[in-house]
Parts: C-alpha cells; sequence; structure tokens
C-alpha cells in the first residue's frame, strides 16, 4: 500500500534486503567505528544487526521503505509498541547478537544503549513516536529520500499531537532534523571517551 509519494511499509521479504541496505549506510558513522573499529571485519556483523533490528521494527513497531527497491529505510516505535523484553528480542533473531558482534562490541553496544535509554525515558516520557533507525542507500543520499520516509509517521504523529523523538551520532544530521521539526535536547559525549552524539525532540506540529 502506497503512503506517500513513493514510500510503502517494508515487507518481510525485504527485511534482509535492508539490513544490506543499512549496513552500506551506516559503514562509516561514528556509531559504527565506534562498536567495530576494525574496517575489515565491520560490514557483515553490522548488516546483521541492522536485519534482526529492522526485523524487529517490522514485527512491533512501523518500517518504512521505497517503492521497487530497498533505497532507504525508516524503523519507528510507536506509543502502542511494546516494551523489548527477552521473548521478543528472540523472535527477532537478536538472541545471538553477542556471539555475532563478539563481546567487545557487545558490551559496548550494551553501554550505549543504556546510555541512551535512560536519556530516552528522562527526556520522553510521555507518549510518542521513536525514529530507531534511518538510513538511506549511499547513491541516493542528499536526494530527499531520508525526508520522505519520515513523513508518513511524521503526519500521523502531527495527528494525533503526539512528538517524536530521535538520537544522532552525525553533526550534518542535525540540520536535516531541525529542517523537519526536531530540536536538539543533548549534545555529549558517551561516558568514558566514547563518541559524540545528539538527541532531539519533535513537538507535534499544528
Amino acid at each position: 500500500m502506497e503512503l506517500t509519494s513513493g514510500i510503502v511499509h517494508l515487507s518481510a521479504r525485504q527485511v534482509k534486503a535492508a539490513g544490506e541496505m543499512l549496513g552500506r549506510a551506516f559503514f562509516d558513522n561514528p556509531m559504527s567505528v565506534y562498536l567495530l573499529p576494525d574496517e575489515a571485519k565491520r560490514l557483515r556483523p553490522l548488516s546483521w544487526m541492522f536485519g534482526r533490528s529492522t526485523r524487529y521494527g517490522h514485527l512491533y513497531g512501523e518500517v518504512y521503505t521505497t517503492t521497487d527497491a530497498v533505497e532507504g529505510v525508516a524503523v519507528w516505535l510507536s506509543p502502542a509498541s511494546p516494551p523489548m523484553n527477552r521473548e521478543r528480542v528472540t523472535r527477532a533473531g537478536m538472541a545471538s547478537m553477542p556471539q555475532t558482534l563478539g563481546p567487545e562490541a557487545y558490551q559496548r553496544l550494551m553501554a550505549m544503549r543504556s546510555h541512551f535509554d535512560e536519556l530516552h525515558r528522562r527526556d520522553a516520557p510521555e507518549p510518542h513516536w521513536y525514529l530507531w533507525i534511518l538510513g538511506v542507500d549511499p547513491p541516493r543520499q542528499g536526494q530527499g529520500v531520508g525526508g520522505a520516509l519520515l513523513q508518513p509517521v511524521l503526519a500521523q504523529a502531527d495527528a494525533e499531537g503526539l512528538p517524536c523523538y530521535v538520537e544522532t551520532d552525525k553533526e550534518r544530521n542535525v540540520p536535516f532534523y531541525r529542517k523537519h521539526g526536531f530540536g536538539v535536547l543533548v549534545e555529549d559525549d558517551l561516558p568514558g571517551g566514547g563518541m559524540h552524539y545528539w538527541t532531539m525532540k519533535r513537538p507535534p506540529q499544528r
């Protein structure tokens, strides 16, 4: 079902392609370098992680992509999405993440998520939409794909009178999100000398 020009719900058969595309899109991101510093060994576990995260979003949230081919993906968790637990993580195929990423990368991932989750709970305690992942295939970046992928949920959030929340690790993403109504809540480094990041929130637009 088409939702806006060129944007549709991601199908189950597209999850693997979405993971591969997101691995390419996030390959050089500070988060990816922080988690998996060995460039030669980064792509496979990164794509696996994004594929399983996309599957989780497909099961328990809302995932959008481009028509015809997976050139971008937006993974949202809605106010109605159930909390993450062992059963849901297992169903999404994420239970083997410690073995797939390796113990050091997994430990960094858990520390990062714990920090972000604490900020998330503090700064967005009300019902809201959470943009978990937004990525565009490198050849299509800068062509409006990312903005188009946001539109279905931004429109729904506005209609519901709900805010949206996101984290980003790239400075160039900050003006992109500002353009779409987000404002910076926190700019900081992860504890212990980790990557720089921004958390952002978008009030409903009237």
